[in-house]
């Protein structure tokens, strides 16, 4: 049986075990963003070959924060409370950096995003990723037309 990546990547680069609750939400954002834009790249180079900036603009439009934000916006629903908070320790962590494209609102709901993402990822949930991303996706289809503003993607703090 074939091992997955990461953990031969793990294996052969000798890394040691890291306590994900010694990650900062910022990690694992930034791990996150990478696995996220990993993932939009395979699904779009999958439905056919294109010229790479066509591959580009596609890829943009889908993680850029506004576009996380609203998936985000979507998933809620179906996070679990362990989920919410990683969630939550990203929206709420200070970057300080600037969004250069979004607003500030989206900009720290992207991040939380990403954190999560980051999580799952770290913590070898690969499945649970595909899943809710199926299910911000499949609940975002169901609304329609119907614009539901990121602004309204509320979690207790």
């Amino acid at each position: 049986m074939e091992e997955d990546l990461i953990g031969y990547f793990k294996t052969q680069m000798c890394l040691p075990h890291q306590d994900i609750r010694s990650y900062s939400p910022l990690a694992l954002a930034y791990v996150g963003d990478a696995v996220y834009d990993l993932l939009i790249r395979t699904e779009v180079v999958a439905e056919g070959n294109t010229q790479v900036n066509k591959y580009h603009r596609q890829v943009s439009s889908i993680v850029k924060a506004e576009a996380q934000a609203e998936l985000m916006h979507w998933m809620l629903g179906a996070l679990t409370e362990e989920e919410k908070d990683v969630y939550r320790r990203g929206r709420n962590a200070n970057s300080h950096t600037k969004a250069k494209n979004a607003t500030m609102g989206n900009y720290h709901r992207a991040t939380g995003f990403e954190a999560l993402i980051g999580y799952l990822y770290l913590t070898e949930q690969y499945a649970r990723i595909t899943d809710l991303l199926q299910i911000g996706r499949r609940r975002k289809a169901e609304a329609g037309t119907e614009c539901v503003s990121p602004e309204d993607t509320t979690v207790e703090d």
